[in-house]
């Protein structure tokens, strides 16, 4: 399959979840909003496979970035998020990428960057495909490594976040719901 940025969001959309999340995010007014993560690249696969496009989706990730490094500031975000989002059945994450340098070590024992944006962020996960974020103010797809990692079910590490133990655990979990997938 080509996939292409516009071929993506609409089989991302093709999730209600994903349709909900993008039409009510820009009203928090935050800063380098992305809707980001498993709800929009396991949409493709569970397409690819023929499964609903949210099965096998755990939370929705949304990435921002706002200079204000208080867990104050991001806490009064996290429960605005959650009053906005009450009525949906899904697990939504939202996290400032300013930030997590500041718990990152704290919770997996490793050191982690100061970030300087929300692409940032997107730009260090474990599998290189994966890095893919949907601006939902603007509809603008960011996929530093591209989508054809994606498409064809690839799973590579991604150069800018080496860590073995966490790739085998999440390509692992990706394989088991989808075992189509390959490791490249």
């Amino acid at each position: 399959m080509n996939l292409t940025p516009e071929r993506l969001v609409t089989i991302a959309m093709t999730n209600p979840i994903n349709v909900q999340l993008a039409e009510r995010l820009p009203s928090l007014g935050l800063s380098q909003c992305m809707l980001t993560a498993g709800c929009l690249f396991q949409a493709v696969w569970n397409h690819h496979s023929d499964l609903p496009p949210e099965s096998g989706v755990k939370d929705y990730d949304i990435f921002y970035f706002d200079t204000d490094l208080s867990w104050e500031a991001e806490n009064d975000v996290i429960l605005r998020t959650r009053q906005l989002f009450q009525d949906l059945d899904a697990k939504v994450d939202i996290k400032n990428q300013a930030r997590v340098h500041l718990w990152y070590g704290e919770r997996f024992g490793r050191a982690y960057p100061q970030l300087e944006s929300a692409r940032d962020g997107i730009d260090r996960y474990l599998v290189a495909g994966t890095c893919i974020g949907l601006d939902p103010g603007t509809g603008e797809v960011y996929a530093p490594y591209g989508l054809d990692d994606v498409a064809l079910g690839y799973l590579r590490p991604n150069t800018k976040n080496i860590q073995p133990d966490l790739f085998h655990q999440k390509t692992t979990s990706y394989q088991s719901r989808w075992p189509w997938l390959r490791i490249v």
